[in-house]
């Protein structure tokens, strides 16, 4: 069982930047791939970047390219993403979630959840 619990959500205004964290309970966070979504009002939630147990391996999807950085920190179980540029379209909740077997870019695929943290940039 892991419990994620995610923190650094605000209001920034477009060109600003965030940083995100999903705190990871108990001693297995290392074995986990993790992964970010996020879910904006009225559409479906969708991928934005994952990374491998040992952080060697990370995918980001094209919109945020460039812009937003997926990392970890497996001694402090903590995985982050930096968001730089952001732009209003980015706003929505985001959520970490953890994956055993792999990385990939479905939800559905995804073990375990955080609560969501919302990010809201202004124009």
């Amino acid at each position: 069982q892991v419990q994620l619990v995610e923190s650094g959500g605000g209001l920034v205004q477009a060109g600003g930047s965030l940083r995100l964290s999903c705190a990871a309970s108990g001693r297995t966070f290392s074995s986990y791939n993790m992964g970010w979504f996020r879910q904006a009002p009225g559409k479906e939630r969708e991928f934005v970047a994952s990374i491998r147990r040992s952080g060697g391996s990370t995918y980001h999807v094209d919109s945020v390219k460039g812009r937003f950085t997926i990392s970890r920190d497996n001694a402090k179980n903590t995985v982050y993403l930096q968001m730089n540029s952001l732009k209003p379209e980015d706003t929505a909740v985001y959520y970490c979630a953890a994956d055993l077997y792999g990385m990939g870019v479905t939800a559905g695929a995804y073990d375990y959840w955080g609560q969501g943290t919302q990010v809201t940039v202004s124009s």
